[in-house]
């Protein structure tokens, strides 16, 4: 990856920036220049200080960026001996608490980059992505490029590339910051994680914008939330850092986000034929283009047409909507940029030459966005065949396993799973484990192969009226197997395929 240079600034320096936020901290070694951060040795700039995080670290990753140029590197207590031993003679900060001592020093290392831009942050358990580049689209419309970090892609204006983290490390994060800074960009718009919120990665950033979509059960398993309770209260934590908070009156729970919300210097609301929001959507309805509704807000109506289908999409328009008037941006631009968008893989509609075979390409994963797709999707294809092809990732969010199968099973006539980022498992076993909640009236099949299950669904779906639904990986050309990360074809490039359309239609 590339980056502008960091300022200069020293070891005792960032030590004092730790200090004074009530880390303990201390110097080993003499005082000594530094410029930026990373925590990946693969990846160190020139006299960087180097961050060593995580369980499974090892002594040769320190080696490995102090050969590449790290002029000093943090580490907690616990590891310090070990570290100090394989780097002899070499300056580092040592901590009790490597998560809040790392997000500091990355902060104070780039020089505070976040007070010279606007930053967005959006939460939610479902539609972050869609509302990201919604507002994406629309800054697009009123001649502005704004950096956008989320689990599609990261573009900070030096940088660009696919996603593996909805939210950065700390370190990355604060690199993007300045990087969107020095490349001239006024605006970031980022997703912002539970695990974000939870363990430090967004620590000490001031978001100008806070938005939250809506809340329900996901990412609780030994290895992320404990409970339902501290998935929540993480993703509540957004409001201790924003200026503006907005706010989804159609959430569930909303009683309690607003009453953390209020911690904001400002309150905005949304929400579906809500009059007592600031922003509400009125007589929602599909149309050729996508969907169509009427804007109530500033005292006014405005019919707006959103270019991508979902009935369930005008609450993600009315965030973006929302967030694009608190940056300044008129109304013309923003029924501009709604109209236009696409977001990758979300939504995204692929027909067969005669119509009668749609294929629904969408990143919808956990309990709240199956219940939300498919009840949209039953909703404008009352009579057909519905086909889904889906899985369950490996090593987290165990509770998909059990409910995935059985909300789907509510609106599809037949399931097929298949492969989704099994990491360490064996994708066949979590298959299995799907198959074996599915309600015995809806039949099912497992084919491994996720190229081989999508030309599955569409035999399944035979030529009359049918619609196949792609779930999870969207636009993604990456499957998570092991450690790595192999390139595959995206759902929407095989569906594409399957029904005969170009690839850049």
């Amino acid at each position: 990856m590339t980056s502008c240079l960091p300022p200069e600034t020293t070891l005792s320096s960032l030590a004092d920036a730790i200090a004074a936020q009530g880390v303990k901290i201390r110097l080993v070694g003499p005082d000594r220049p530094v410029r930026g951060m990373s925590i990946d040795s693969r990846a160190v700039g020139p006299e960087a200080l180097f961050a060593c995080k995580g369980a499974a670290f090892k002594p040769a990753y320190l080696e490995d960026a102090l050969n590449a140029g790290a002029a000093a590197y943090l580490c907690d207590e616990s590891s310090e001996p070990d570290l100090s031993a394989h780097a002899e003679g070499v300056s580092h900060l040592v901590t009790d608490d490597i998560r809040p001592a790392m997000a500091y020093a990355a902060r104070a290392a780039y020089g505070r980059p976040d007070k010279r831009i606007d930053i967005m942050g959006i939460t939610g358990t479902k539609g972050k992505s869609t509302t990201s580049f919604l507002l994406k689209s629309i800054f697009a419309a009123a001649g502005m490029r704004p950096s956008i970090i989320g689990s599609i892609e990261t573009d900070d204006g030096i940088d660009a590339f696919e996603s593996h983290n909805t939210t950065p490390e700390a370190v990355d994060l604060w690199r993007h910051v300045f990087n969107t800074a020095e490349s001239g960009r006024k605006h970031l718009v980022m997703e912002v994680s539970s695990h974000a919120l939870k363990y430090d990665r967004t620590l000490g950033l001031m978001l100008d914008v806070a938005c939250f979509l809506n809340i329900g059960r996901d990412h609780i398993s030994p290895s992320e939330h404990p409970s339902f309770e501290d998935y929540f209260a993480s993703k509540l934590r957004i409001f201790d850092q924003c200026r503006t908070a907005v706010v989804n009156l159609d959430s569930d729970l909303v009683d309690e986000v607003l009453e953390h919300a209020r911690r904001a210097e400002r309150l905005l609301t949304f929400g579906v034929d809500r009059p007592e929001a600031d922003y509400s959507a009125r007589d929602v309805r599909p149309c050729r283009d996508g969907i169509a509704f009427d804007l109530a807000c500033e005292g006014g109506a405005r019919p707006m047409t959103l270019g991508m289908a979902g009935l369930f999409n005008a609450e993600n328009a009315l965030a973006a909507i929302a967030m694009a008037r608190i940056a300044g941006i008129g109304f013309e631009d923003i029924a501009s940029g709604l109209a236009h968008v696409r977001v990758p893989g979300r939504m995204e509609v692929v027909r067969s030459a005669a119509g009668s075979t749609i294929a629904l390409v969408d990143y919808a994963h956990n309990e709240l966005s199956y219940k939300t797709f498919f009840t949209s999707v039953r909703k404008e294809h009352l009579a057909a065949k519905v086909v889904a092809v889906f899985g369950a990732p490996g090593d987290k969010a165990f509770e998909r396993r059990e409910v995935l199968p059985r909300v789907a099973a509510q609106f599809a006539d037949y399931l097929i799973y298949t492969e989704e980022d099994p990491a360490h498992e064996d994708p066949r076993a979590i298959a299995e484990e799907l198959a074996a909640n599915t309600p015995a009236d809806t039949p099912c099949e497992i084919i491994v192969d996720r190229e081989q299950a999508i030309i599955r669904a569409f035999e399944v779906a035979g030529e009359n009226d049918a619609v196949v639904c792609l779930l999870a990986k969207g636009d993604e050309t990456r499957q998570h197997r092991g450690d790595s990360f192999p390139e595959v074809k995206s759902d929407l490039h095989i569906a594409r395929e399957c029904l005969g359309v170009a690839q850049d239609a």
